[in-house]
Parts: structure tokens; C-alpha cells; sequence
């Protein structure tokens, strides 16, 4: 019995148990219990904001487009209207930007010389003229933008509208002027050999995937103003 009662007299201690009362803690737990939610939600919200930006305005334009990042439209490049005060008569009917005129005149007494007479077909064109070819003859011939685009710049996508651009045919085989046949004159040789001299350049090559093969396009770019025009058309990208 003594035992006993010794033991009973024997202060055990006793387990306690412990609570934390740490902050970090239940925000940590309400953090893990939201985390799918906030996922889903910044998730939602990042795929609205990269579908925004990539919804480029396309102006008044009413027709279906194919846009870059270099704002073309249908394959073709913006360009800015010319100043008049910088347009210079070559021809009747014919203008071009004043920094071309002495090597485009230049080239046509050098290929005479050769045996090659060269005729002007066509140089600046306003933006509103653009505008009548482009709608004009789409609906004439029932067709659609892009089809129409392979052909003809839309208004305001035009080189003709810079003054740096001109198209040029063989006087003597007239029936070639616009057509692809124009390649196979004497004028459109002596050009590929010499319009490099003139600081003239093909802008429509067979390589081009939006825009019809054009042998009688011809650009200007011997000034640092058509080469500033032009740097975006002639960047590889």
C-alpha cells in the first residue's frame, strides 16, 4: 500500500498540446486552397489581353485582308501619298517624284543608244485614282479584293502613289504593255542588264506569293528618301 500511495503522490507531467497562432500560416493554407481559382482566372484574362493585340483596325476598309506585322494588306505595303510640290511632268499624263526624273530619262537615251526604245506607261498615281482602279474594276470584273489585290495595289497600298514608280513598255511591241509578255521583249532584257546603272529595281518578281508577276513595274531607289520608302519592302524578314 505504501508503494502504491507513493506512486500516486508522484507529479507526472502531462502532455500539452500547443496551438500556433501564425498569420503566415493561414494565409499560406488560403493561398493553396484558392491557387486553382487564381490560375484559371489570370489564364482567362491573359488570353483576352493577347487576342486584343493581336486585332490590328483596319480603317475604312471594307474588305476582307491578310495583315503583318509591316501593316501589309492583301500582300501589298502602305505608302503616303506624294507631295505635289515634289512631282515633276516627264510625258502628258505622266508624273513622277523630281529626285527620279534625270535617271529615268537618263536610262531611256542610254537603252536608244542600244537599239532599245523604251516607253512610259504610267508613273504617280493619287490615292483617289488608285481607289477608282481598285473598286472600279473589282466590280467590273466580279472580283474578290484578294483577287483583285494580285493585280492591282489597293488605295493607299500603291508605289505608284510614292512617285518612285513606273511601268515601262517596249514601243515597239506595244500589244506586251501590262502583260506578262513584256518579258520576252528586247526592253524588258536590256532593263534586267542595265536598269541596276539607273538605280531602278524589278518590284514584283515570279517569287512573289500575294502579288501577280509584274516585268513592267519598275521602282527608284537612288535617293535616301525612296530608299527610306522602300527599306521595309527590301528588309529579309
Amino acid at each position: 500500500m505504501e508503494q502504491i500511495k507513493d506512486i500516486n503522490q508522484i507529479d507526472l507531467p502531462l502532455a500539452k498540446r500547443t496551438y500556433l497562432n501564425n498569420s503566415n500560416s493561414i494565409l499560406l493554407k488560403k493561398l493553396l486552397i484558392l491557387s486553382p481559382f487564381l490560375f484559371l482566372f489570370f489564364s482567362i484574362v491573359s488570353l483576352r489581353f493577347i487576342r486584343n493585340i493581336e486585332l490590328v483596325p483596319l480603317g475604312n476598309l471594307n474588305f476582307k485582308s491578310d495583315i503583318n506585322n509591316d501593316h501589309r494588306i492583301l500582300g501589298h505595303l502602305p505608302y503616303n501619298e506624294i507631295p505635289k510640290e515634289k512631282l515633276v511632268l516627264i510625258e502628258p499624263n505622266i508624273e513622277v517624284h523630281f529626285d527620279m526624273r534625270d535617271s529615268l530619262l537618263s536610262m531611256r537615251e542610254a537603252a536608244k543608244k542600244d537599239g532599245i526604245y523604251l516607253v512610259f506607261l504610267s508613273g504617280y498615281r493619287s490615292i483617289n485614282l488608285q481607289k477608282d482602279i481598285f473598286f472600279s474594276l473589282k466590280s467590273m470584273r466580279n472580283q474578290e479584293a484578294s483577287e483583285r489585290a494580285r493585280v492591282s495595289a489597293p488605295p493607299g497600298y500603291s508605289e505608284h502613289s510614292t512617285g518612285f514608280a513606273i511601268d515601262i513598255g517596249d514601243a515597239t511591241q506595244r500589244e506586251a504593255d501590262f502583260e506578262t509578255e513584256f518579258e520576252n521583249t528586247d526592253a524588258f532584257r536590256w532593263l534586267k542588264e542595265n536598269a541596276a546603272k539607273f538605280h531602278f529595281k524589278l518590284s514584283f518578281n515570279k517569287n512573289n506569293k500575294y502579288i501577280d508577276y509584274e516585268p513592267w513595274h519598275w521602282r527608284y531607289e537612288g535617293s535616301i528618301e525612296a530608299l527610306k520608302i522602300f527599306e521595309t519592302s527590301n528588309r529579309k524578314l
